[in-house]
């Protein structure tokens, strides 16, 4: 190609646009550059929940063309700035060997760490501290369900056991609506978790020991064995993640001054919204899967 500056559009070529110079009559092939509706494409498909389909027809392209583009897209890299803050840790699923563990700044509204996981162990919650410290962050307190040994983990620093998922584990062992009078006012009891504090919790539960502690220690025994076991056996469970969780329970309140929050909703609530805009694209591939994950968890307010 020559050297002048005078040259005039001459139509596309394979969706590539050629020139023709004025200087020496040669025609050329513009350089090929990313499509700039990639983004676009790409935003949509993923925020606004369009499927393929439906992005070929808004803008009158082939599915097969549709599906490269999205492919091709290369999303930006995350830049997280190291900060103090209270930690929110969870893991979600998609399956049962797709995970991700989640870090989230619940006073900012935003994810600092994830992490693709196949199990959840405490291996994966070390290292989440670590590479967040490694960059920077100091880490005042974390908030997280009541994996067992995940608090010793941590015991430098205050943990809180999220109130969501201790009641969620006491309806797993009684249920939603417990047949038995003392299954009824363990589960009230745990209600009202959200709106006392732990002194008057704690009298609470040890009235309700106190009241029940003959019928829990009830045994049942095989005949023709000779073995046996506690007869209510869920209900005891229940009592003793209670008494358990205890000295986690009410962190937020002793450390006023750190404004920890006593639930990890903020994220339940992000991997809602996550699984629901993954859900419309029912089949992808692995690798675009991940691609959108991470861009969700990367975006998500």
């Amino acid at each position: 190609m020559c050297g002048s500056t005078k040259t005039k559009k001459k139509g596309f070529e394979l969706g590539v646009q050629r020139f023709l110079c004025r200087s020496c009559g040669r025609n050329f092939r513009g350089t090929r550059r990313p499509s700039r509706l990639r983004q676009v494409l790409w935003k949509e498909f993923v925020f606004n929940r369009c499927t393929v389909k439906q992005l070929s027809t808004k803008y009158n392209r082939s599915i097969h063309w549709i599906r490269k583009e999205l492919r091709a897209y290369d999303p930006p890299l995350p830049v997280v700035a190291p900060r103090v803050m209270i930690a929110v840790m969870d893991c979600t699923f998609f399956g049962r060997t797709s995970g991700y563990l989640v870090v989230r700044d619940p006073h900012r509204k935003e994810n600092v760490y994830w992490f693709e996981i196949i199990t959840e162990t405490l291996d994966e919650y070390q290292c989440a501290r670590d590479t967040l410290e490694s960059m920077g962050f100091v880490i005042l307190a974390v908030v997280a369900d009541g994996k067992p040994g995940l608090k010793p983990l941590y015991r430098d620093i205050p943990v809180q056991m999220c109130h969501f998922h201790q009641m969620a584990i006491i309806t797993r062992y009684l249920t939603q609506k417990p047949k038995l009078a003392a299954g009824k006012d363990l589960r009230e009891l745990t209600h009202g978790l959200c709106d006392t504090d732990e002194e008057a919790f704690t009298q609470e539960l040890a009235a309700w020991h106190d009241k029940w502690h003959e019928f829990i220690a009830e045994r049942t025994t095989n005949p023709e064995t000779g073995k046996w076991h506690y007869t209510h056996k869920r209900l005891r469970s229940a009592y003793k993640s209670l008494k358990k969780h205890l000295p986690y329970l009410f962190t937020y309140q002793r450390h006023p001054d750190l404004d920890i929050p006593n639930t990890t909703n903020g994220l339940e609530g992000s991997f809602s919204y996550l699984k629901e805009l993954v859900h419309v694209h029912r089949g992808l591939k692995p690798d675009l899967k991940h691609k959108m994950i991470n861009y969700i968890l990367q975006n998500r307010p």
